[in-house]
This record gives structure tokens, C-alpha cells and sequence, in this order.
């Protein structure tokens, strides 16, 4: 039924890391720019914020949007990859069933391309393609479930019918934009996340995708 499977990489591939691991780089580039934010603007720069929030905190501190944006994602890729050298972001002990199918795989993720890059490469990932986003405002407008990744990677990987698997609202959002088929994968951390959207399929584990190809 599917010709390839194209997956979401936190919550999915390897554990999302704390949302303080975000909140203490939001502070780090505030700092790099001799801000003192209010607390709601280093919680909304933490997230992968609303573009226009973003130029709205940077007016009222006089800086430039692009250029703060550029190094606030450079310092959560670096906490990323401190997450990743003390044991806490590796793959899931399920993680090698998405590398063993026997269909082409991707990678859509709205974390930093760079980010996926290196966990690709630290990890020894063999997928036909992988996508972050860039470290810009304009990247952030086209994560999910803007369908311009997904887009791409269905491309790169010459499919039609690709599942994805994602474990949030915007990767079932996502699909249903692209047209695609979903599994939504309750992991332990999304025992209580309430959808507003259907997925076509809910799955507990990677283990259990095989049996849906």
C-alpha cells in the first residue's frame, strides 16, 4: 500500500529534549546580545516560535530578527548536541526497526537541519533523505504542517504514498496536508497528548510499523 515511510526525529527517532535545555539557550542568546528579557519572551523564544513573535521581541529590544534568530538556533543545536554527548538525546532501543524496511526512509523534522545532520552522522543513520530547517525565520514558516519538507523529501526519495510517523499534532496535520496516510506513535511521553485530529493509525512502539507495510 505505501511506497516509502518518512519519519519525525524527536519523540520518534530519539527523545525530545527538556523544554529547560531550550529555556537556558533562549537566555544564552539574550545574554549574547546584552538583553534582559521578560520571562515570557525567553519562553517564547524557547519554542519554535511564531515568526512574528520573534521580530515583535526583537523590535522592543532593538535588534535585528535574522541575525538573533540565526544564533538563538545555533545555541539549541550546541545544547542539542551537549544533550547528546551526556546520554540523553540517543536513539530509541526501537529506532532500527525504521532503518530495516524495506521501503525507501525519510527524515521531516522542524528541528535544525543541522541538527538532524549531525544526529545522522553520530549515529550512523542510512536514511535516502533527511530534512530540518533552516536556521532562519523563513524556515520556521515552513515547518510542519507546512508541506514544503515533506514536500522535498517525497521528491528526493521518488515516492508517491509515503506513511509518516510522527508523535504530535502537527506531524498528523502535516500528512493530512500532504495527503498522506499517518501513524501517530504514543510513546510514554505522549501517554496523555490529546489529538484534535484523527491519524489513520495509532502505534505504542516502532515495532509495530512493519505489520502496517
Amino acid at each position: 500500500m505505501y511506497d516509502g515511510v518518512i519519519f519525525d526525529n524527536d519523540g520518534v527517532l530519539v527523545p525530545a529534549c527538556a523544554f529547560s535545555v531550550f529555556r537556558e539557550a533562549a537566555h544564552r542568546t539574550f545574554d549574547s546580545f546584552g538583553v534582559d528579557p521578560a520571562a515570557e519572551e525567553v519562553r517564547d523564544v524557547a519554542a519554535v516560535a511564531d515568526p512574528d513573535r520573534v521580530r515583535e521581541i526583537c523590535a522592543t529590544h532593538g535588534l535585528d530578527p535574522d541575525t538573533f534568530w540565526a544564533r538563538r538556533d545555533r545555541n539549541n543545536h550546541l545544547a542539542q548536541r551537549r544533550e547528546v554527548a551526556a546520554g540523553r538525546k540517543v536513539p530509541y532501543e526501537d529506532t532500527g526497526v525504521a532503518l530495516s524496511l524495506d521501503v525507501p526512509t525519510g527524515i521531516v523534522s522542524s528541528n535544525q537541519h543541522e541538527t538532524i545532520e549531525f544526529l545522522v552522522d553520530r549515529f550512523g543513520w542510512e536514511f535516502g533523505t533527511y530534512y530540518g530547517r533552516e536556521h532562519t525565520l523563513a524556515g520556521v514558516e515552513r515547518k510542519k504542517p507546512n508541506t514544503h519538507y515533506v514536500d522535498r523529501a517525497m521528491d528526493d526519495l521518488a515516492v508517491s504514498n509515503p506513511l509518516f510517523v510522527g508523535d504530535s499534532e502537527s506531524d498528523v496535520r502535516v500528512a493530512e496536508n500532504a495527503g498522506l496516510d499517518s501513524v501517530f506513535l504514543r510513546r510514554e511521553h505522549r501517554a496523555g497528548y490529546d489529538l484534535s485530529v484523527d491519524p489513520t493509525y495509532e502505534l505504542g512502539a516502532l515495532a509495530d510499523l512493519p505489520s502496517l507495510l
